[in-house]
C-alpha cells in the first residue's frame, strides 16, 4: 500500500525501528532517520520531538516527547514515553507503537540544553523527567569533560527508567558521575529541606530540572534556599497542546491589542541565511515568517512549548503568551516566535 502524501507543513514521516520496554509503564521508541533527513533531524542534548498521535475524535493530536538518545550515538532517534493517567498520547503510544510503524514527526526543538558539555552540572529528574536529562548526561560523559551529579526521584525501584544504563555509566565514570536515587516507597516524598541537603555540595553548578510539577517546584524552592542564582537553573515544562501542529491551516493568527502603525524593520538569520522584511505590527513573528516562505520551526503555535524559540539580538518584541520559557531564557533574549509582535522599529532575531 502506498503511503499518502504529506501536506507541506514542516513535518516528516519516520518509521519506528523498534520499541524498548524500559519499565512496566515506560517505553522507548527508536525512530529511523533516512540519510536525506539527517541534517533536518540533527539535535542538541535535551531537545524534544513532537509526534502525531492518531485520534478517533479529532483525527490526530500532537504530543511532545524528549529525546533520550544522545547526538554522539549516531543511531536512531529515541524518545521515551511513560504512561500518564488519562494521558491520551502516552497511553496510545505505549499500547500501539510497534516496529515498522510510520509516525509523523516535527524536527527537534527546545532550549533545555547546556551551553557547554565541559561544565560541571547538577541534574534533577523526577520519573520520566529523566528523559532529556539522560541525553544531556550521556553527551557530557562521551564528548565533554564536565562532572555530573544526578538526583533522581521515583515512586519505587521498579519505576526507575534507565536504571541499568545509569548503573553502568556510574561504574564507567566513577570520578565524573554521581547518581543519587530517591525512592518514595522507602523515603517518602522529598521535601524542600531534603532536596536542599542533597544539592548543597553542588550548589554552584549550572542546574537542569525536569519532572512532575510538584517535584520541580520543590527543587526550585530548595535551590532558592541555597542561594542559587535563578539564571543558573534551567527547568523543562511541557503543557498539553490544545492546537494540532500537524493540521495545515489556511489562516494565521492576528495579535490581540496590536499596534497597526508603520511596519517594523525585521532582520532574520535562519539556517545560515539572512533575510530582511517589513514586519506588520499586528502579525506574530512565526506567522509572518511562514507567510514569507521561510521554514521557521514550530510545534504548538500557542506558547506552550519552545519549538519556535529564537533569540532577539537587537530591538524588542512583546510576547502575548508564554507558558514554558523561564526568566533565565528571557534574560538571554530567547522568545517564542509564535507569540511575538514587534515593539521597537527595528528588530533582529536569530535561530540557533
Amino acid at each position: 500500500m502506498t503511503e499518502p502524501e504529506l501536506p507541506d507543513s514542516g513535518f516528516h514521516r519516520l518509521h519506528v525501528a523498534r520499541t524498548v520496554t524500559e519499565t512496566p509503564d515506560a517505553y522507548s521508541l527508536e525512530l529511523a532517520v533516512p540519510d536525506e533527513l539527517a541534517e533536518r533531524f540533527r539535535y542538541r542534548p535535551g531537545q524534544f520531538l513532537t509526534l502525531r498521535v492518531p485520534s478517533e475524535r479529532t483525527g490526530s493530536v500532537g504530543r511532545c516527547y524528549s529525546l533520550s538518545s544522545a547526538p554522539h550515538e549516531d543511531g536512531p532517534l529515541k524518545v521515551t514515553v511513560k504512561r500518564v493517567t488519562d494521558g491520551y498520547g502516552s497511553n496510545w503510544l505505549c499500547d500501539n507503537a510497534t516496529g515498522g510503524m510510520a509516525i509523523d514527526v516535527l524536527p527537534p526543538a527546545g532550549v533545555f540544553t547546556p551551553k557547554s558539555l565541559d561544565a560541571d552540572l547538577l541534574l534533577f529528574a523526577g520519573g520520566s523527567g529523566i528523559t532529556p536529562i539522560m541525553s544531556i548526561l550521556k553527551s557530557v560523559l562521551a564528548t565533554g569533560t564536565g562532572r555530573l551529579t544526578l538526583i533522581y526521584a521515583n515512586r519505587d525501584e521498579h519505576s526507575v527508567i534507565f536504571a541499568d544504563e545509569l548503573d553502568a555509566l556510574s561504574r564507567q565514570h566513577p570520578d565524573r558521575l554521581t547518581v543519587l536515587h530517591w525512592l518514595e516507597s522507602v523515603q517518602g516524598l522529598p521535601s524542600v529541606p531534603q532536596l536542599a541537603a542533597l544539592a548543597a555540595p553542588c550548589a554552584g553548578r549550572e542546574t537542569f530540572v525536569c519532572g512532575p510539577s510538584a517535584f520541580m517546584d520543590a527543587t526550585s524552592a530548595a535551590l532558592s534556599e541555597l542561594g542559587v542564582e535563578r539564571k543558573r537553573v534551567h527547568i523543562e515544562r511541557f503543557v498539553s497542546l490544545s492546537r494540532n501542529p500537524f493540521e495545515v491551516e489556511d489562516t494565521v493568527d492576528v495579535a490581540e491589542e496590536a499596534d497597526t502603525g508603520a511596519p517594523a524593520q525585521l532582520d532574520v538569520e535562519l539556517d545560515g541565511d539572512r533575510h530582511s522584511f517589513a514586519w506588520p505590527r499586528q502579525r506574530k513573528l512565526l506567522d509572518f515568517l511562514l507567510e514569507q516562505g521561510l521554514d521557521a520551526p514550530y510545534s504548538c503555535r500557542e506558547g506552550a512549548c519552545s519549538a519556535c524559540a529564537c533569540r532577539v539580538v537587537a530591538g524588542e518584541v512583546k510576547m502575548l503568551n508564554n507558558e514554558v520559557l523561564e526568566p533565565v531564557d528571557l534574560d538571554e533574549g530567547i522568545v517564542l516566535a509564535c507569540q511575538s509582535v514587534p515593539v521597537t522599529d527595528d528588530v533582529s532575531v536569530t535561530y540557533e
